[in-house]
C-alpha cells in the first residue's frame, strides 16, 4: 500500500516592498508554494478578479465570453477604495502606487464596461428596424 507523502518545504520569496524575505512554510495539495501574505498580494488578488467580473479576463472562446458582473465589480472596487483609504500613509511607496493605480485602472475599466454593456443592450432592443430605400411600407 502506498502512502501519499506530502513535502513540506520552506520556500523563500523576496518582497520588492523591502522588507526582506518572508519565508512561506506549507505547499499546497498539489506541492505548490502559497504564495507570501503581502499587501501586495491582496491588491493584485482584488484587481484580477475585478477584471474577470468586469469580463476583461476570461478562457475559452469568444462565443462563450461572460456578460459583466457590474455590480460585483462596482463592489470589488469600493473594497479597494477603502483599502486604498484605510492604508494611506501606512504603506510603502510602491505599495501605495500599486493601489492608487489599480484603483484608478479600475474605475476607468468600469466606465468603459457599463458603456460597453449600455450599447450591447442597445443593439439587443432594436435590431436594425431601419428598412433600406424604396422598401419602406407596402
Amino acid at each position: 500500500m502506498a502512502q501519499t507523502i506530502v513535502n513540506r518545504a520552506v520556500r523563500c520569496a523576496t518582497l520588492p516592498c523591502g522588507r526582506g524575505s518572508v519565508i512561506v512554510e506549507e505547499m499546497s495539495e498539489q506541492g505548490f508554494p502559497f504564495f507570501p501574505a503581502t499587501l501586495e498580494f491582496l491588491i493584485l488578488s482584488l484587481k484580477t478578479q475585478t477584471e474577470m467580473q468586469l469580463g476583461l479576463l476570461y478562457t475559452g472562446e469568444e462565443k462563450d465570453r461572460p456578460e459583466p458582473e457590474l455590480n460585483i465589480a462596482r463592489h470589488s472596487i469600493d473594497l479597494l477604495a477603502m483599502l486604498q483609504e484605510k492604508t494611506r500613509g501606512n504603506c510603502t511607496v510602491e505599495e501605495q502606487r500599486l493601489l492608487d493605480n489599480a484603483v484608478t485602472e479600475l474605475r476607468f475599466r468600469f466606465v468603459q464596461a457599463s458603456e460597453q454593456k449600455e450599447k450591447s443592450a442597445a443593439a439587443k432592443a432594436s435590431p436594425s428596424e431601419e428598412k433600406p430605400e424604396g422598401q419602406a411600407g407596402a
